[in-house]
């Protein structure tokens, strides 16, 4: 019964002073920090296209669910402050399932210190569908948007890509603790979190910012799990590294100079990498160890809508 799944919820989400009212009345009540910017981002699951229920373990997936809201306010260099958690459950096992669901979420929202403040939940006889949405606080000086690159803009990496359909899609940790200290000690002009690929999302990020980019693709850091995704396909792990996405790594624009002392310095603990620069004209393009430059096409991940 759905009460009594509400009432576990109540008992099993500990008690936030962020959260003036939580789980249990109509609408959450959450106390932002003075003069902060409200930050609001949501993604949905779906069983059969995000992950397969019958595959893969619900508490990664319920982790999975929270982490790639998380890795959406790391993009915006947002704070998290709550979230809100709506489930669409299977009736035939569907209270075990929210509650394996909730195992797997909760403590990455006690890691990133995000209370769950409420959400919904239904039943019917279609597959599992999950939906988070994250809020975040960020001062106004410090917010983070897509557009802003410049030409002459380095562009900086974090992590490694590839691969990540070997597990890295539910066990990545959202950078988050990063994008704050940048946020604080760098000039980022532009940023975004690559969930559909590196070079589509890089390609959202210029679209963005009415400026093109040049990759040296031989610098992009590839994940192992690249490497032996290719092995099996019997392709490239740069292909991966460039089109597999679900690495939620961050991909960044800021001066040339910053980038390079900070490549220098490795100061997060989390890889720091410059791949290219950003130029004027409009395309990407992908730069050879001897400095020749062809078009780059543009992969990733995209759901299809039939007219």
């Amino acid at each position: 019964m759905e009460r009594d799944l509400i009432r576990w919820l109540t008992n099993r989400i500990p008690s936030h002073p962020r959260l003036l009212v939580g789980v249990g009345d109509d609408a959450a009540i959450v106390r932002l920090p003075d003069e902060s910017h409200l930050v609001a981002t949501t993604d949905m699951l779906m069983d059969g296209v995000d992950f397969e229920l019958n595959r893969h373990d619900a508490q990664r997936i319920g982790r999975k669910a929270l982490a790639v809201n998380l890795s959406d306010l790391a993009a915006m260099a947002a704070e998290p402050v709550a979230a809100l958690v709506a489930l669409a459950l299977p009736r035939q096992g569907g209270e075990s399932l929210a509650k394996s669901l909730y195992e797997g979420l909760l403590p990455l929202a006690a890691e990133f210190d995000c209370p769950i403040a409420g959400g919904d939940t239904n039943s019917w006889d279609g597959p599992l569908v999950i939906s988070v949405t994250a809020f975040g606080a960020v001062p106004p000086e410090r917010r983070w948007r897509r557009s802003g690159a410049r030409p002459g803009d380095a562009i900086l990496v974090t992590g490694s890509f590839g691969g990540s359909i070997l597990g890295k899609q539910f066990d990545f940790r959202p950078r988050v603790s990063e994008a704050l200290w940048l946020a604080e000690h760098a000039e980022i002009h532009a940023a975004i979190d690559v969930s559909d690929g590196l070079s589509l999302d890089l390609w959202r990020l210029c679209e963005a910012s009415g400026c093109g980019a040049a990759i040296r693709t031989s610098t992009i850091p590839i994940a192992k799990a690249a490497g032996e995704l290719a092995a099996q396909r019997g392709d490239s792990p740069l292909d991966h590294a460039l089109s597999d996405g679900e690495d939620f790594e961050l991909i960044l624009a800021l001066p040339a100079e910053q980038a390079t002392a900070l490549v220098r310095s490795q100061p997060l603990g989390t890889p720091l990498t410059e791949i290219g620069s950003f130029i004027a004209e409009t395309q990407l393009n992908a730069v050879a160890p001897d400095l020749s430059m062809q078009p780059l096409a543009v992969r990733g991940y995209e759901h299809r809508l039939d007219k």
